[in-house]
């Protein structure tokens, strides 16, 4: 984390974050500069906060849609949530409207959360049985088709717009960025994810029962319907706010619970908390890639995470073939 704030566009010596850190941490008495204290603590601490909320909740959500819908190729943003928050954050940028009496970043934020939840109760009301039951491949497929819809509306406005900037600003909040994360954003996304993961670790021995099927899982006095409402409608919660101040970042969900599952096996006792630490790292390092791999000039987060996470997907794909 010490060499992650260090770097960027002003480069900060790994000893005066360090005394930074611990100026602001009452640690002790350090004279640092009033820039480097800027810099560290006022820009990018709440960043890198952030990317480690968002890396975290982001795998920690893969992980439970992976075994609930007993599927490797699960992730956050199969259920549509992506999309309708696009919807509602495109909306907002390229017509340029207030939202809810907010305006600018935080009007996108509170539209793209908006589109999200509107997503999500789409999803709900295509994927429900008459009996209130969520069957897991009906849910997928409601999922991606509200995604498909909402992609051709995003799509659709920005054609028709003919406005080259406000093109531009969809295309960097697509492709994802942590940049405008401050403390306030990345307090609230760090709370979202620790409410997240003890929330969901809390249920590690009813997804374990998930493995066997669900019949099993009934035989072992598991609720099913009961836990995949709250399971998925919990993801997509949480999933919404991530993408309203972070934009769309994909792989980490899909990639990182694979990466762990390698080592830690299909536990989800173990699984769940090890997602959340690797997702955290593996975002704080992509975003200080993103930061520092161009001189001058920031590359999106989302470029950075589909460079790793588009070979793995592809590994996977062959993986599913050889043993079908």
């Amino acid at each position: 984390m010490a060499v992650s704030l260090g770097v960027g566009a002003v480069p900060v010596p790994v000893p005066q974050v360090l005394e930074v850190v611990g100026r602001r941490m009452h640690l002790g008495d350090f004279d640092v500069a009033l820039f480097h204290d800027q810099i560290v603590w006022q820009l990018r601490m709440p960043r890198v906060l952030g990317a480690a909320a968002v890396g975290a909740a982001l795998a920690l959500c893969g992980a439970v849609l992976q075994s609930l819908t007993r599927n490797d190729l699960a992730d956050p943003y199969l259920l549509g949530i992506s999309g309708g928050a696009a919807v509602g954050a495109v909306t907002v940028i390229v017509l340029g409207v207030p939202f809810a009496g907010l305006v600018g970043s935080a009007a996108v934020a509170g539209a793209g959360f908006a589109g999200a939840l509107a997503a999500l109760l789409a999803v709900l009301l295509l994927a429900a049985g008459r009996s209130g039951s969520l069957p897991p491949t009906r849910t997928i497929l409601a999922g991606v088709a509200v995604g498909q819809v909402c992609a051709a509306y995003t799509a659709f406005l920005v054609i028709v717009s003919g406005d080259s900037q406000a093109a531009r600003r969809v295309l960097s909040w697509t492709l994802g960025s942590v940049a405008g994360l401050r403390w306030e954003s990345s307090v609230f996304l760090a709370v979202v994810a620790l409410v997240a993961t003890v929330g969901i670790v809390a249920l590690a021995d009813q997804l374990d029962a998930f493995a066997f099927g669900e019949v099993s899982a009934r035989s072992l006095g598991v609720d099913v319907t009961r836990l995949r409402w709250l399971l998925l409608v919990g993801t997509a919660l949480v999933t919404a706010c991530l993408v309203a101040y972070a934009g769309l970042i994909g792989f980490v969900g899909l990639v990182v619970p694979h990466m762990v599952r390698l080592v830690t096996g299909p536990g989800h006792r173990l699984l769940l908390p090890m997602c959340a630490v690797v997702g955290a790292i593996t975002l704080v390092l992509a975003d200080t890639v993103a930061r520092s791999v161009v001189e001058g000039q920031e590359v999106p987060l989302g470029v950075v995470t589909g460079v790793v996470g588009a070979p793995f997907f592809a590994w996977l794909l062959r993986r599913g073939g050889h043993h079908a």
